[in-house]
């Protein structure tokens, strides 16, 4: 059962640029571990309740996390059980949800500070001390409060701390619509927040609305589809050698099975006529750079399985393919070459289909949907 739950989900062929670049075209804002999307808000409202307050940066920091901490009582208290960041770790909470949903506040508009989070930190006496001087800087300071967040940002709640939950208002939502239509207009989650249906599926390019979407947005569906299928295969010949390198009888043929399917499941025709130039083209994204190596080994493997699937996992030209990947990859720390990290393994590591982050933004879509 723990095979096919999968915990293990690492980038262990090195695909992370080319997957984050389709993810951050379709779903800006969005990682995969942000939970739910009041957090959106949540942040800027404790953040916010610092900024004037006397401290050091340090001192304020410590403030903060706490506030944070207590942030996840009041969500359990409200009755949230599902989607809580430190629901069991409490006091021990390593990753803030600041930490998690800082970068999604800036892509969104939401955070207008330009700086991480240390540096916001850094600043907050500065604006205290600003805030305590004439009223010429006092007007200054006004002037840096309301950049550090957007002005549109609704009210908190005045119990925040004490109870809460992932509902949103309807101003709260309509909010965090006009925000992604300022900063991602173009993109698909823009588009799909302003629909009546959620569209359940398990993969963006199941929506049951993919006809309706805007042009440029449902051409890299497409191609994130082949390409997902495509390489889906690479990932389990992957791990088929690492358990026959194991010798266990049980993952060996689970696997094989898994690469049946995918070569049965896989659309040949579909495939022999994508345009490998094209995908390339669309994928490319500012903010990630894929290298000559990693184009390499896609268009490599590519044209393997063009060649013929069903034999693709006897394949020594296959095999080698993915193995030479991994081992460039992580050195000293590959699995084909380090029996004690080999040993490690715990059955399944990046089996799974790409899904370019669709269920975080599934499920911040949904509680948009729901709000009230």
């Amino acid at each position: 059962m723990a095979l096919f739950q999968e915990k293990e989900s690492r980038d262990e062929l090195g695909l992370g640029a080319i997957r984050d670049s389709i993810a951050d075209h379709l779903f800006p804002g969005t990682s995969t571990i942000q939970t739910r999307l009041r957090y959106m808000l949540f942040i800027p409202w404790i953040l916010r309740r610092l900024e004037g307050r006397d401290g050091t940066a340090s001192q304020l920091s410590t403030e903060g996390r706490g506030m944070e901490i207590r942030l996840s009582d009041a969500l359990k208290a409200g009755g949230e059980t599902s989607g809580v960041i430190g629901r069991d770790a409490g006091a021990r909470l390593q990753r803030l949800p600041s930490s998690v949903y800082w970068a999604g506040l800036g892509t969104w508009g939401i955070r207008q500070f330009p700086g991480s989070r240390e540096t916001y930190y850094a600043t907050l006496p500065t604006v205290r001390r600003r805030r305590q001087r004439s009223d010429v800087e006092a007007e200054g300071f006004e002037d840096l409060q309301s950049g550090s967040w957007h002005p549109g940002l609704p009210s908190a709640p005045a119990d925040l701390l004490e109870t809460a939950s992932f509902s949103l208002t309807g101003d709260e939502a309509q909010f965090i619509r006009d925000r992604l239509a300022a900063s991602a207009r173009t993109s698909l989650l823009n588009w799909l927040a302003g629909q009546s249906e959620n569209g359940q599926c398990a993969y963006i390019w199941q929506h049951p609305a993919l006809g309706d979407f805007p042009t440029e947005a449902r051409r890299l569906v497409e191609h994130a589809e082949i390409f997902s299928g495509i390489i889906h295969g690479a990932s389990l010949l992957y791990n088929l050698q690492l358990a026959e390198l194991r010798a266990r009888e049980d993952w060996i043929e689970l696997y094989r099975g898994r690469l049946a399917q995918w070569a049965a499941d896989l659309d040949v025709q579909r495939l022999a006529e994508w345009s490998l130039a094209d995908f390339w083209r669309e994928v490319d994204h500012p903010t990630h750079t894929i290298r000559p190596a990693l184009i390499r080994f896609v268009q490599d493997w590519v044209a393997l399985a063009r060649m013929g699937t069903v034999d693709l996992p006897d394949s020594e030209a296959a095999r080698a393919l993915v193995r030479d990947r991994e081992r460039r990859l992580k050195t000293s720390q590959s699995r084909f070459a380090n029996h004690a990290v080999r040993d490690r393994w715990g059955g399944a590591s990046g089996a799974d289909r790409l899904s370019f982050r669709w269920g975080q933004a599934q499920s911040h879509l949904g509680d948009l949907l729901n709000g009230q």
